[in-house]
C-alpha cells in the first residue's frame, strides 16, 4: 500500500512553467508504475503521462508530449511533473496515481491504477 501526496499547484500566467510533486509514502515504491492524470471542470480524468518503476522508461500523452517531462527519484519517494509553455487549457486538477501491476506501459485508463493522490490544482489565467 502507498499514499500519495501532490504538491506544486497554483495560479500561473500563460507561457509560464510549473513543477508538481508526488511525494509517496509506504512500502515498494520503487515496483510501483505511476502516472500523471488531470481532470478540467466538466470533463473525464485525463492521462497526462507516467514513468515505469525506475525512471528509464517514459510515457506521454500524444497532445502534451514536448512540453512536459516526468522523472522520479526513487531515493526520496517522489514522482515530477514538469511543464512549461503553460496554456489557459492546462487548467484542471493534477493527480498522481501508482499502479501494482507488472510491466507498466503507461496506462491511459484511471481504473489500471490501485493507489491515488487527492490532486493539486493548477489554474493557467492571465
Amino acid at each position: 500500500h502507498v499514499q500519495l501526496v501532490e504538491s506544486g499547484g497554483g495560479l500561473v500566467q500563460p507561457g509560464d512553467s510549473l513543477r508538481l510533486s508526488c511525494a509517496a509514502s509506504g512500502r515498494f515504491f520503487d515496483t510501483y508504475g505511476m502516472g500523471w492524470f488531470r481532470q478540467a471542470p466538466g470533463k473525464e480524468r485525463q492521462f497526462v503521462g507516467g514513468i515505469n518503476y525506475n525512471g528509464r522508461v517514459t510515457f506521454y500523452a500524444d497532445s502534451l508530449e514536448g512540453r512536459i517531462t516526468i522523472s522520479r527519484d526513487n531515493d526520496k519517494n517522489t514522482v515530477a511533473l514538469q511543464m512549461n509553455s503553460l496554456e489557459p487549457e492546462d487548467t484542471a486538477v493534477y493527480y498522481c496515481a501508482a499502479t501494482e501491476k507488472a510491466f507498466y506501459s503507461g496506462s491511459r485508463f484511471p481504473d489500471d491504477y490501485d493507489y491515488w493522490g487527492q490532486g493539486t490544482r493548477v489554474t493557467v489565467s492571465s
